[in-house]
């Protein structure tokens, strides 16, 4: 089994990568939920819904995030009834929102409410919550104390960032099954995501944490900076608001304390040079996913260098 920790538009486009190369009943995803936040009254959960359209081959590949050919009949209506639509919601999307909200509602937890979503669009990788619990990442700014979706979609990303905090990690548990597939995993992968505030929240959960330190897989990361700046979004400002170099040196320090192999784009082959120190490998390749064509290169290359990685592990000779 390859447990995948992921989150964001990289994290989903590399799932969609994965999804043509790797069969479903092998991978296990552990979704950021950090992001979460009500919405007219329903509870939306970005980037688990984006993890269930890439694998159920719904998700939109202009937009990165939402149903493909959705609609917005609904956002436009209620901007004319004077509610907010800061936060784009399609049609489509929005039935999968009140279907969660029901579920919640009648007192399934959020993971049993994600496997019956994911049973329904006929997904059959295993996609987890990082937690039950409420965890929510929060940014100071001049402006104030913001939600992300706050920061990152109804400000545009904008503000300057002094920090941030994953309010309720502290007291979280992992959700069922989260520690159990690290610890039993082949290989885990922590996708192209932002690790501020994508994997972030998901190794504030102690547990999470402790378990990558344990297993025994090989656990590699793919590197969301090339040549000393995010692919897309702001990454980098969130990155050195947590005091962690704008590099791909900075994402191994996010990650070094269970860290093995660190896939960097052919960009950064001489900083990857300087990165060269025991316990850690570091490979370059293309790691830009303009393509679909691009996405299933990144996800095949990164399945070989973990296969041969068990190869060697098991023969060091």
């Amino acid at each position: 089994m390859i447990v995948v920790l992921t989150g964001g538009t990289g994290g989903a486009k590399f799932v969609e990568g994965l999804r043509q190369v790797a069969s479903a009943q092998q991978l296990t995803f552990i979704v950021n939920t950090g992001d979460d936040l009500e919405w007219w009254g329903l509870y939306v959960s970005p980037d688990l819904d984006s993890i269930t359209y890439a694998m159920a081959g719904l998700l939109s590949k202009e937009r990165g995030w939402g149903v493909k050919g959705d609609t917005f009949f609904c956002l436009q209506a209620m901007g004319e009834l004077a509610e907010p639509i800061w936060f784009h919601v399609g049609d489509r999307d929005l039935a999968v929102h009140l279907l969660r909200s029901k579920y919640l509602a009648q007192g399934k937890t959020l993971t049993e409410a994600t496997t019956a979503i994911c049973n329904k669009l006929a997904v059959q990788a295993q996609i987890l919550p990082m937690s039950n619990s409420r965890i929510e990442t929060r940014v100071d700014t001049p402006a104030g104390d913001l939600s992300f979706q706050e920061y990152f979609v109804q400000r545009w990303y904008q503000d300057p960032v002094k920090s941030v905090r994953f309010a309720g990690a502290t007291d979280a548990e992992p959700a069922p099954g989260v520690v159990d597939s690290i610890m039993s995993a082949s290989a885990v992968i922590l996708a192209p995501s932002n690790p501020a505030t994508s994997i972030g929240p998901i190794l504030a959960v102690a547990d999470i944490r402790e378990a990558l330190r344990r297993t025994p897989a090989t656990v590699a990361a793919i590197s969301p900076i090339v040549n000393d700046a995010a692919v897309s979004g702001p990454a980098g400002a969130l990155m050195a608001a947590q005091g962690l170099p704008v590099s791909i040196a900075g994402v191994a320090k996010a990650y070094e304390d269970f860290l093995d192999i660190l896939i960097a784009d052919v960009r950064d082959l001489e900083a990857a040079k300087k990165l060269d120190r025991p316990g850690l490998r570091v490979h370059c390749t293309n790691t830009i996913m303009r393509t679909a064509d691009d996405k299933t290169k990144l996800a095949r290359t990164v399945l070989a260098l973990l296969s041969a990685e068990t190869a060697r592990a098991a023969d060091p000779s």
